[in-house]
Order: structure tokens, then sequence, then C-alpha cells
């Protein structure tokens, strides 16, 4: 007997490689679609060229009404799994009810969390850093840790050079974690 895969939602902000990778990777699972808070995110025409639907649902206005459009959104969709990949916003206690929802981000939590992680673990001279996929909550970068890898920080790096490094291998990371989630693992 044979089941569809189990559907996720990825949400991102920016360009999207993290989210590039999860689609790539899709196999275990569809990718159900993108949603952005951004109509001009490289990751809308990215998924759009593999042919993943995707949604813009722009922070205008009352937030709690952008987030229950949001959701809705989400909803529409059905995943089993909600992946935040560079999506820059915080979700409330009420979205997180809905959905199981994971989060990349680019330090080794619980240090270095929010927006500026790698500027972070730069200025604090630490001599490694890395990257963490964990549980979404309603803190800041504060969710269950589910899987870290640490990234040695080089002579000379900067934050573009350090962050590039980081990516590579969250993007691998993240995509295991999508897999096994999914898989029930």
């Amino acid at each position: 007997m044979l089941t569809d895969p189990p559907k996720i939602v990825i949400l991102a902000s920016g360009q999207g490689s993290l989210a590039a990778a999860v689609m790539a990777s899709a196999g275990v699972y569809e990718v159900a679609a993108v949603i952005s808070d951004q109509p001009a995110a490289g990751v809308l025409g990215y998924a759009q060229a593999v042919s993943v639907p995707t949604a813009v649902v722009e922070l205008q206005g009352d937030r709690l009404a952008w987030e229950e459009r949001l959701g809705d959104a989400v909803a529409s969709f059905s995943p089993q799994l909600v992946v935040s990949a560079g999506f820059m916003r915080i979700l409330s206690p009420r979205f997180l009810q809905r959905f199981r929802v994971i989060n990349s981000h680019p330090s080794l939590l619980p240090l270095f969390p929010g927006a500026h992680a790698v500027r972070d673990a730069l200025l604090a001279g630490v001599s490694h850093t890395g990257c963490t996929i964990h549980w979404v909550d309603e803190g800041v970068d504060t969710g269950e840790v589910i899987a870290q890898r640490i990234v040695e920080v080089l002579p000379g790096d900067t934050e573009a050079t350090l962050h590039e490094r980081i990516k590579i291998v969250e993007r691998e990371l993240l995509v295991s974690v999508v897999e096994a989630l999914v898989k029930g693992n």
C-alpha cells in the first residue's frame, strides 16, 4: 500500500539557501509550500522554479490578525511539520499550538540567540560556533535543541566568511533533521 509522503511547509524571509536545501532533498517528505512575509524574498522565486507553491503573508496592521492569516495559510497545506528557515519573525504560543515548528539557527544555542548570532560569536572571540536545529517555543531561540553541529572559527574570519561556512553545515543538518522527524525518529 502506497502512502503519500508527509507534508512540510517552509517559512522563510530571505534568499532561501536553507529552504532550497530542504526543497532539493524532498522525497521522504513533500514540500507543500513556501510561505514568506516578504514579497520580494528570493526564496519565492526559487520555490516557483521548482514547482513548489508559494504564498506571501505580509505583516501589515494588527500582528494578531497577521498571525491568524499566516496560520490559515499554513493550515491550508495540512503540514505535519513547519520548518522555519530564515523566517525572521517570532511566533506566538497560539500559532505554536496549531503546528509543530522547528527552526535553524547559526550558533550553538543557548549561546548567541537572536538575529546577529554570527557577529556576536565573533565579537565574543570564541574558537568555535556552529548551528542548531531546535523546536520553536514562544521565546527567541529558546526551544528544545534537536541537533547541533560545530564549526570552527578560523583566524581572519569575517561575519560573511564564517556565516557562509556555518550555512553549509546548517543546510545538511536541517535536511537530516527534517527527514528524521517526518520518519518519526
